[in-house]
């Protein structure tokens, strides 16, 4: 798989799969190429699908982390660079959760609105802090107290930035972590297997490591940054896309309510919504096979 210089001199390892039409396929936090692949086999006759890894994850897994950007401004700054590579114009684009983010930040500080063919939107916000002016952020009302959680982690990784991975914290500071990100998962989770394998963690240190989405501190402490102070609203430059849009929405995402998607989806001249009925952030795993056969639909819509 192909390795493209990015504008800082990393190297991002790209999945291409596929041929036809360009399809630039942009992942949610803790996601790798790979796991798209069941979803988009079908249609790889008559569409290629460019699938990045995210610095940190996968194939970019050793990419190091720009001094003076965030995980969200970085992430642009790589999808512009990819584009621009490629000469991709008129394509469509699957942007998934914290890949969503990453795609409406380009089209409000980019062109990106004026070269898509067509725009599949999953299950995301285009404003992460809820307020007085839009309740629908990051958890909705709990946005407060997932703040705090948010804030409680980025102290912790900051006080002990000299150490590198997960396995490398002295076992009461890996405990002390685990108990912080166990406190996150039960806010978000109807789930009640999560917290208790994350209390099962807790007496056994070897599980631990499968826990976390992250192992290497350096870019938890900057994936955490980016959401703790994250504070765009993307409203407007979505609101302006013109190409066919289709929203993927989890009806019981605790994540970003459904209200607002739906009330975004409803905002847009040329949108769509698929509910997700039995799904919350996830619908890929909830709902597999409606997921992989709602995306060939969009495709196939795409003229």
């Amino acid at each position: 798989m192909p390795l493209y210089t990015m504008p800082d001199g990393e190297q991002l390892f790209v999945r291409e799969i596929g041929q036809g039409q360009p399809v630039l396929v942009l992942s949610g936090l803790g996601m790798q190429s790979w796991q798209w692949i069941p979803f988009l086999l079908p249609n790889i006759k008559k569409y290629k699908f460019i699938i990045p890894d995210w610095r940190g994850f996968g194939g970019s897994k050793n990419c190091k982390i720009p001094q003076n950007l965030d995980a969200i401004q970085n992430h642009w700054r790589d999808i512009a660079s990819l584009i621009q590579q490629l000469q991709l114009n008129d394509f469509i684009i699957i942007a998934y959760s914290m890949g969503a983010t990453t795609a409406m930040h380009g089209m409000q500080y980019g062109e990106l609105k004026d070269q898509l063919k067509a725009y599949l939107h999953i299950d995301q916000t285009p404003k992460i802090p809820s307020d007085a002016s839009w309740p629908f952020g990051l958890f909705g009302k709990k946005h407060p107290k997932f703040k705090q959680l948010l804030n409680d982690l980025s102290i912790f990784l900051h006080q002990h930035a000299h150490f590198n991975h997960l396995e490398d914290l002295p076992y009461e500071l890996r405990n002390q972590l685990i108990k912080i990100w166990l406190s996150f998962i039960k806010i978000q989770s109807r789930n009640k297997v999560s917290p208790l394998l994350f209390n099962l963690a807790l007496k056994h240190p070897l599980l631990q490591k499968h826990l976390l989405p992250i192992h290497r501190l350096d870019y938890m402490s900057w994936y955490i940054d980016n959401y703790l102070n994250h504070d765009e609203d993307y409203r407007p430059a979505i609101a302006q896309l013109n190409c066919p849009t289709t929203f993927f929405i989890g009806e019981k995402s605790s994540l970003y309510p459904a209200a607002g998607q739906k009330i975004i989806a409803e905002s847009l001249k040329n949108a769509n919504s698929i509910v997700f009925q039995y799904s919350g952030h996830t619908p890929l795993i909830s709902e597999p096979v409606k997921f992989g056969r709602e995306i060939q639909y969009f495709l196939k819509q795409v003229i």
